[in-house]
């Protein structure tokens, strides 16, 4: 698992990539290991890489955090995540491009620089600690009422 964060502190704004996968009525989460939302439960996801696409990040990005393998769909969700340090510094600036994907293969297992990863029916979400913005993109998409 990663420990240093070398999204902290940007010079520019940083593109986020997350994947909405959706399986028996279960969405596709994991607990952080890093900051921002270090402990919270979260769609998986990470920062684009130069020369990637959207879509090919989502992928990535969902196979070395959970273990599974997602054919990724239509950009769902897009939202501003800002927070400033105790001193008002921008300590993170990404916009985040939410995909929603299909199922393809794998157990979820937490990997790379998530602690834990598995399929959440939309009861159990509230027994735990889910970043706000994940509970927005949920609702936004329908997967919760």
């Amino acid at each position: 698992m990663h420990t240093e964060n070398t999204n902290a502190y940007p010079t520019v704004p940083r593109v986020g990539v997350g994947a909405m996968v959706v399986r028996d009525g279960k969405i596709l989460l994991v607990k952080r290991g890093v900051e921002p939302g270090l402990g919270l439960w979260a769609i998986p996801g990470g920062t684009l890489k130069i020369g990637e696409t959207l879509r090919e990040c989502a992928a990535r990005e969902t196979l070395e955090e959970t273990g599974v393998t997602i054919a990724v769909g239509d950009c769902v969700y897009v939202f501003d995540l800002i927070e400033a340090d105790e001193a008002g510094k921008i300590k993170f600036h990404f916009v985040v491009v939410d995909f929603a994907a299909l199922y393809v293969s794998g157990e979820p297992e937490g990997a790379d620089d998530a602690l834990e990863a598995r399929f959440i029916s939309p009861e159990d979400l509230g027994d735990l600690p889910v970043s706000q913005n994940t509970l927005k993109a949920l609702h936004a998409t329908g997967f919760l009422i």
